[in-house]
């Protein structure tokens, strides 16, 4: 992949760690009127409807003769250990993670789940170059670390780990666990068939054991009591944070590898404190800069290092 094919990936991958970052803020608002898990199982809902939609349309056009892209499309048809690949992805990535990840994030605190989350690249760094899925070089893991310690110095302090957060964080971790596996898993499929297809599967897989274990809570909201704001934020959240980002991420993971892409995740955190610093008026200390210099520099690191190719699968 050339140099401009590179800054354009990097360049929406930064529009990913934007929406996600703005997100936590916006659900945040929501949760003061509606529990987590009833909220979150309707923008998966929603964000199911939308993939398949998309799915049905991008075949349409492409059976018309219209040149889709291959992030919309392929003409390849799944074979049976792809299915099986995507019935365990859809169960992992996107029910117990959905669970473990809002859950976690209800019962800890926000420095927890953010500095926890911070180490998905490192997991899913250390478990690429084990099975042999990609070569990590040096500078990939100068990088690694570097940002890892930049998302120390962000919220590691505010971090008290254990005690009556204990649970959440396990949650948390889970969901760390959770999320790197899908991202692997999916690194396979996408050889072969489009992100919107691996997406859209795994989410209408997931989606139906999630919303049948979220039900008995969904039956206690009071939906009609509800705001504008919620349905909104619903929608937005849906549209934005689940189906553009998640497509964005493995455009990402198709174009330069899971572990480089994985490291965008841990611009999140930084992004998200300062967009709760202009919007919320929360505190931005001189610890917090150099901890977001840190992350920043890990990150061109990697991009330094991008030489570290994914390894091609055999098909």
């Amino acid at each position: 992949m050339n140099s401009r094919s590179t800054r354009w990936v990097d360049a929406i991958l930064l529009l990913m760690v934007l929406i996600w970052a703005v997100n936590y803020s916006v659900i945040k608002r929501a949760f003061l009127e509606i529990p987590p898990q009833p909220f979150n199982a309707v923008r998966v809902l929603i964000a199911t409807a939308v993939f398949l939609i998309g799915m049905w349309m991008a075949a349409s056009a492409a059976r018309r003769g219209v040149n889709v892209s291959r992030i919309f499309y392929t003409k390849s048809r799944p074979t049976r250990n792809d299915r099986w690949l995507l019935l365990g992805l859809g169960l992992i990535g996107n029910f117990i993670y959905q669970l473990a990840f809002v859950g976690g994030v209800a019962l800890t605190s926000v420095s927890n789940s953010a500095l926890i989350i911070g180490a998905t690249p490192v997991v899913v760094a250390l478990t690429t170059a084990v099975i042999g899925r990609e070569r990590i070089g040096r500078l990939h893991w100068l990088g690694a670390a570097t940002s890892a310690f930049g998302i120390y110095l962000v919220v590691g302090h505010g971090a008290e780990f254990g005690g009556s957060h204990i649970k959440g964080d396990l949650l948390v971790m889970t969901s760390v666990i959770c999320w790197s596996i899908y991202s692997l898993g999916a690194a396979s499929l996408i050889k072969r068939h489009s992100p919107l297809f691996v997406t859209g599967m795994t989410f209408a897989i997931g989606c139906v054991p999630y919303a049948l274990a979220v039900s008995p809570q969904m039956m206690h909201v009071s939906w009609l009591h509800l705001s504008a704001y919620v349905y909104i934020s619903m929608v937005l959240s849906a549209l934005l944070a689940l189906c553009l980002a998640y497509l964005i991420w493995y455009t990402g993971i198709q174009a330069i590898g899971v572990a480089r892409t994985s490291l965008y995740s841990n611009l999140v955190p930084v992004a998200a404190m300062a967009v709760a610093a202009l919007w919320l008026g929360e505190p931005m200390t001189w610890i917090k800069i150099v901890g977001a210099s840190a992350v920043l520099a890990g990150l061109f690191l990697t991009r330094l290092g991008r030489t570290s190719s994914p390894i091609p699968l055999e098909e």
